[in-house]
């Protein structure tokens, strides 16, 4: 029996974070995470949703609507719809939400589109055990680290070292959101766990776009003695801001 998967939205647009910022991907974002991060700019992908925003023509920001859950041949001829630029479009990120929540569906429907896409996984980086299901599938991994400031101080440190031992064995890069309420002691955990298990992994200080709860960016200076803290583990630590919401590109 096929699965099926709750997607909220399906479009053609430039990846805005990461090492990859600037490229052009189709990003299929799905349904459902089990965090709540304050700083949160998709609510929409927390919870499953009745229908799914499906853009008609790469870029032209035109939508209509289908009602969820999508069956993955339904999502492979989607993604293949928007694919009519030729070679615009290298990587499909799979986004969310949190998309290892659904990875029954992923272990099915990736195989289908890897023969045209590289795999772009964004990941809350705390699912080992599903990442683990669907290694072999993805090319690249954007590993979040949730920093306890950002989540009433709940924390996930042994869960991102067990994620980021699984990762490793692809190319992943880790992201951290910088907020104003950012401690100096947990940009320094995190650096530390991220160099105890591979120093070569990039990571990526990106401050936070207001959104929400979150009403403004931490000041230049907390970013550069952030940045500071995390170099004393790791060679590559790059602070790049949101630029699609720099641009105003969803």
């Amino acid at each position: 029996m096929s699965s099926e998967a709750n997607v909220v939205e399906i479009f053609s647009s430039i990846q805005g974070e990461g090492i990859l910022v600037g490229e052009r991907q189709i990003f299929v974002r799905f349904g459902g995470c089990r965090l709540r991060c304050n700083y949160c700019d998709t609510p929409q992908a927390l919870f499953p949703q009745k229908e799914c925003r499906i853009e008609k023509l790469p870029g032209a920001r035109k939508f209509y609507f289908l009602p969820n859950p999508l069956t993955p041949v339904k999502l492979r001829e989607i993604a293949f719809s928007l694919d009519r630029v030729p070679s615009i479009h290298r990587h499909l990120s799979i986004t969310g939400g949190e998309p290892l929540e659904q990875v029954s569906f992923l272990k099915e429907w990736l195989p289908a589109v890897k023969d045209r896409f590289k795999i772009y996984l964004e990941t809350n980086g705390i699912l080992s055990g599903s990442l683990s299901k669907i290694i072999d599938l993805v090319d690249t991994i954007a590993m979040d680290i949730k920093l306890p400031s950002s989540l009433k101080g709940r924390s996930f440190w042994g869960k991102h070292r067990a994620f980021l031992q699984v990762a490793r064995k692809k190319k992943v890069f880790t992201k951290m959101v910088i907020t104003a309420q950012t401690a100096e002691r947990e940009v320094l955990r995190a650096a530390e766990l991220i160099g105890e298990i591979d120093k070569r992994i990039p990571l990526i200080l990106q401050p936070v776009s207001p959104s929400g709860r979150v009403k403004r960016t931490p000041p230049p200076k907390i970013l550069l003695k952030l940045q500071q803290v995390a170099a004393r583990f790791l060679p590559e630590v790059r602070v790049i801001p949101q630029i699609h919401k720099t641009l105003k590109i969803t």
